[in-house]
């Protein structure tokens, strides 16, 4: 059951949920497909409340059995392998088929 979303940027439209999971913590995180003006990216949300964070998932950089990509900034959240790779397609296949050209930059520093 998705919650409702709340602080998403204002030039998104929210358009499906790729994955929902509850974390020990009894916190509720999910991930959706979003479209900005010119590309389609995955947004996290937790509780209901937009997270800031890569528009897809970071491969760990020691990845453990349940843990091999992290979106998210503060918190950070851990994704399973599978998960990563199922916001990773449905990201990827949408900016495919409808032409879209996007370069994950976020992080880059410029020179």
């Amino acid at each position: 059951m998705s919650l409702a979303l709340t602080e998403v940027p204002k030039d998104v439209e929210v358009i499906s949920q790729i994955i929902e999971k509850t974390l020990t913590s009894g916190m509720i995180v999910e991930v959706h497909l979003v479209k900005y003006p010119q590309h389609y990216e995955a947004a996290l949300f937790i509780d209901g409340h937009y997270k800031h964070g890569p528009p897809l998932p970071r491969p760990l950089e020691n990845p453990t059995e349940t843990s091999a990509y992290w979106m998210g900034v503060r918190p950070k959240v851990g994704l399973s392998q599978e998960e990563g790779d199922e916001i990773l397609g449905a990201v990827n296949v949408q900016n495919k088929l409808h032409h879209c050209f996007f370069i994950d930059k976020w992080g880059v520093t410029e020179d």
